[in-house]
C-alpha cells in the first residue's frame, strides 16, 4: 500500500492554521500563543509527521537525498554496490546517505529512524536482516520508499533486488566438478546466514546430481576476514589431506584460504599435482573482488555483479520515488564465470 508523504501543509490542514504558523511553531521562533502550540502539536502527533525534516520536505517537495543502511561498508561487495547506486542516483541529482549499522545490524533501527527524521525521499536497506516487517509499516506511515537489495529470498510487499546465490554455487561446483575434482569443500559463512544457506543449497545439489558425496565435515564456517578464513582452511586441508579443491562464500574468504593453502605446503592451482608432485588445490570465490586479480595464480570467481544490483536497486526505488504504483517485484541478477588461473 502507498501512503502519502505526511507534509507541513497536512499538519497545517488539520490543526486549522497556515503553514508559517506550523512552521514556527515546529522551529521554536515567534510568538504562537500556547493553544496554538498545542494545537499544532498535536496535528504533528495524530499525523504522524516527522519532525525536524528539510526545509524543502517541509513545504511538501523532495529532498534529493536517499538513504542506504549497510552492515559493514568495508566488505567490497556492499562497497562496489554503493558506487553503483551512487552512480545511479547522482545522475537524478540526488545525493546518497550511507549508514552503517554495524556487523551483527544491531543498529537498524535507530539509522532507519534517523534518515526518516532527515527527510530522505526513499531508503535502501542492504543485506539480510532479521526482520523488515517493522521497517517496511513504519516506511509506509511516511510515504518513504523502501527497497531492499542483496537480500536472500523475497519479502512480501517490498522490491527486492538480489544475486542468484544458488546458481552461483551451482556454477563453482559444476567448474571444479567438470575440470575432474571430485573431493570438494566449501568454506565460509556463518550458520544465521541466508546467503550460505542458498549458496550450500546450490553447493550440495551439484555434488548429488553428479553422484559426488556431501561431507558435513567439510563444510566449515567462518567470517569473511581473511585471517579467520586462512586459519580454517589450514586446518580443514590438515585434518583431510586429500581434498582438491575449495568453494570460497565471498571473495575475502578465497583470499584467504590462498594464504591458508600457502602454509601448508601446497600450492593454489587447477591441476592435482605439479611436476614435482606437490599438491594443488584449486580455489573458486563467490563475488568477485579486485583483489582476486592480483594473487598468484590469480582467483577464479562467480562474480554477483555489485554494481548492477546498485545500479537496479537505484531504478527501482527512483521509478517509486517518482510516484509510480508498482507491484513489488523479486529481481534476480545473474551470475557470471570470471575465469582464471586459480582453479
Amino acid at each position: 500500500m502507498n501512503h502519502k508523504k505526511i507534509t507541513i501543509i497536512d499538519v497545517a490542514q488539520h490543526a486549522g492554521v497556515s503553514v508559517t504558523t506550523v512552521s514556527l511553531v515546529l522551529s521554536g521562533k515567534g510568538r504562537i500563543s500556547q493553544t496554538t502550540a498545542e494545537r499544532v502539536n498535536r496535528a504533528v502527533d495524530e499525523l504522524g509527521f516527522v519532525r525536524n525534516r528539510q526545509a524543502s520536505t517541509l513545504r511538501g517537495g523532495e529532498s534529493g537525498v536517499v538513504g542506504l543502511i549497510v552492515r559493514d561498508i568495508c566488505e567490497p561487495f556492499y562497497a562496489e554496490m554503493t558506487a553503483g547506486l551512487s552512480e545511479m542516483f547522482e545522475a537524478q541529482g540526488k545525493v546518497l546517505f550511507l549508514l552503517q549499522s554495524g556487523s551483527t545490524g544491531k543498529g537498524l533501527m535507530r539509522c532507519f529512524e534517523t534518515l526518516l527524521t532527515h527527510g530522505v525521499d526513499g531508503i535502501v536497506i542492504a543485506g539480510g536482516v532479521n526482520s523488515v516487517a517493522g521497517l517496511k509499516e513504519r516506511a509506509e506511515e511516511q510515504g518513504v520508499p523502501l527497497v531492499c537489495a542483496a537480500r536472500s529470498g523475497g519479502i512480501e510487499g517490498l522490491d527486492v533486488v538480489r544475486p542468484d546465490n544458488m546458481l552461483a554455487a551451482k556454477m563453482a561446483t559444476e567448474y571444479l566438478i567438470k575440470h575432474g575434482h571430485k573431493q570438494i569443500a566449501y568454506l565460509g559463512g556463518e550458520s544465521h546466514s541466508l546467503t550460505r544457506a542458498e549458496r550450500l543449497g546450490g553447493f550440495c545439489a551439484t555434488l548429488l546430481q553428479y553422484g559426488l558425496p556431501f561431507r558435513s565435515e567439510w563444510i566449515i564456517e567462518c567470517d569473511y576476514q581473511q585471517k579467520s578464513a586462512a586459519d580454517a582452511a589450514e586446518t580443514l586441508l590438515s585434518h583431510y589431506p586429500k581434498i582438491s579443491a575449495i568453494v570460497c562464500h565471498k571473495a575475502s574468504v578465497a583470499l584467504g584460504a590462498y594464504f591458508g593453502v600457502l602454509r601448508t605446503g601446497a600450492q593454489v592451482g587447477g591441476g592435482a599435482v605439479d611436476s614435482f608432485y606437490q599438491q594443488k588445490i584449486a580455489l573458486i570465490g563467490m563475488e568477485d573482488a579486485p583483489e582476486s586479480e592480483l594473487t598468484e595464480p590469480p582467483l577464479t570467481s562467480i562474480a554477483n555483479s555489485a554494481r548492477e544490483i546498485g545500479h537496479a536497486t537505484a531504478r527501482r526505488l527512483l521509478l517509486r520515488i517518482g510516484g509510480q504504483n508498482l507491484e513489488a517485484q523479486n529481481i534476480i541478477v545473474p551470475p557470471a564465470l570470471v575465469e582464471r588461473e586459480s582453479a
